[in-house]
């Protein structure tokens, strides 16, 4: 007796999906939001970010010492997304005057 197994057919790999939507429409510009860190949560979205061995050390430092003072496992995604939230909403806050467009002003 011949074992065959049975697989899905192109109808079931290739099905087709649904749009993407389409973006939100900016919001009022009455109270500009502050951007929040995503946290834990499933991301649609990457990005590569290339590092420095010194900077992926002190990133990874920061890491466990948040992870000592704060009792909570964090990763480094969820502390670089809470970094980059920061700096976004002192961007929006500061603009040119932020601490993140001095810093980039300087290099």
């Amino acid at each position: 007796m011949p074992r065959r197994v049975n697989l899905p057919g192109a109808d079931e790999l290739f099905r087709a999906t649904a749009p993407r939507a389409t973006a939100a429409p900016a919001p009022e510009a009455t109270e500009p939001q502050s951007p929040k860190a995503s946290g834990r949560v499933k991301h649609d979205e990457k990005m590569t970010v290339y590092l420095t061995s010194e900077e992926l050390l002190a990133l990874e430092q920061a890491r466990i010492q948040l992870r000592a003072e704060l009792g909570r496992k964090i990763d480094r995604g969820r502390l670089v997304r809470a970094a980059m939230a920061l700096a976004l909403e002192d961007i929006g806050a500061r603009g040119s005057e932020s601490d993140i467009a001095r810093r980039l002003a300087d290099s």
